[in-house]
């Protein structure tokens, strides 16, 4: 396809000034952050006003189809893995690239490019490193890129089928894949880049996070709505948490306190008490809530919601639903670039 000829050749100065350059403010960027959206169903990356709480532009990512999005620790660039046009395990187009979308110019700036249909899914920056972390399914393997040079630098096994999503602890030393067939989390020694344990959850388990202070890791159950507790210190399951209905996306609040989760088939968000283990509020929100992010300063919960097009913006004080933001079709993955 031309658009990624283009951007595979594009000259390097111009990646690295998109990085450290400071001349420009980003539009519609309010002092805190921009909300990111990937909107499977159009194929494009949402930038989203969080202070106004509108969409103010949409990005054609030029592939089939992104379902998640990181932005760079400065905030000036967004990672899109062109996933393909199916679900985990299910056949069609296999993606083989990622690009690099500017959020100020609005455009695609760059590429990264597989090599061969590998289904990228899951962005995540190292804590410690700076270095891009992709889930590569069909490869087994979390792909590990240099964002200065849009280069494949290395990759890490996780002994499992389908590892969808990944969290990475916040001093850089684990990684942990939610690995959706098998119904297992790999955990991964991220400086030695193996895997060192595989942890059975269900027949199906799906999304996964970590808490702030790294002592646990949350992956939702696909078979039974339960949310699984795995104790960092022995990399077992320690609790499980009844939810209202299976779980899916989670986000911790920066205090620790409170797990937010997107319980999907009945249109609810559960917030779980993390000293309880126990559910102590639920919010009505529109159809099939996926992804949850947590803003920095902790005040609001995103969900997006897949089937209504729409995400919700949920204050944390009283638990009630602030705005429901216009997005677009099939709103799935979320990330925030930081303010300037």
């Amino acid at each position: 396809m031309k658009w990624i000829q283009a951007a595979r050749f594009l000259p390097l100065t111009i990646l690295m000034s998109s990085l450290v350059s400071n001349s420009h403010a980003q539009p519609g960027q309010s002092a805190e952050g921009v909300l990111l959206a990937a909107c499977k169903g159009d194929r494009s990356l949402a930038i989203i006003n969080a202070s106004a709480g509108q969409q103010e532009a949409e990005v054609p990512e030029g592939g089939i189809t992104g379902h998640e999005v990181t932005a760079s620790p400065d905030g000036r660039l967004a990672y899109v893995p062109i996933y393909g046009n199916s679900g985990v395990g299910k056949p069609g187009t296999d993606g083989q690239n990622m690009v690099v979308i500017d959020i100020a110019q609005r455009k695609v700036v760059g590429n990264v490019d597989f090599g061969h249909g590998v289904r990228p899914h899951c962005p995540v920056f190292g804590p410690k490193d700076g270095l891009l972390y992709v889930t590569t399914e069909l490869d087994k393997t979390i792909s590990v890129i240099d964002p200065k040079t849009l280069k494949i630098i290395g990759s890490i096994p996780t002994e499992q089928p389908e590892s969808h999503m990944l969290a990475i602890s916040h001093d850089g030393r684990r990684g942990y894949t939610a690995n959706v067939g098998p119904g297992t989390v790999s955990v991964l020694d991220m400086q030695a880049r193996k895997a060192i344990k595989v942890i059975p959850i269900s027949k199906n388990t799906q999304r996964i996070s970590i808490s702030r202070d790294d002592k646990w890791v949350f992956t939702s159950d696909q078979t039974k709505p339960q949310l699984a507790v795995i104790d960092t210190s022995t990399d077992e399951v320690k609790h499980w948490v009844k939810l209202p209905g299976t779980g899916y996306g989670t986000a911790s609040t920066p205090d620790g306190r409170y797990l937010v989760v997107a319980v999907s088939p009945v249109n609810k968000v559960a917030v779980v008490d993390l000293q309880s283990w126990e559910v102590v509020h639920t919010i009505d929100v529109p159809r099939a809530p996926q992804e949850v992010l947590v803003r920095p300063d902790g005040k609001i919960a995103y969900v997006s919601c897949d089937s209504s097009h729409q995400v919700a913006a949920i204050r944390t004080s009283d638990w009630t639903v602030d705005k429901l933001i216009d997005s677009g079709k099939g709103t799935d993955g979320l990330a925030w670039a930081a303010g300037q």
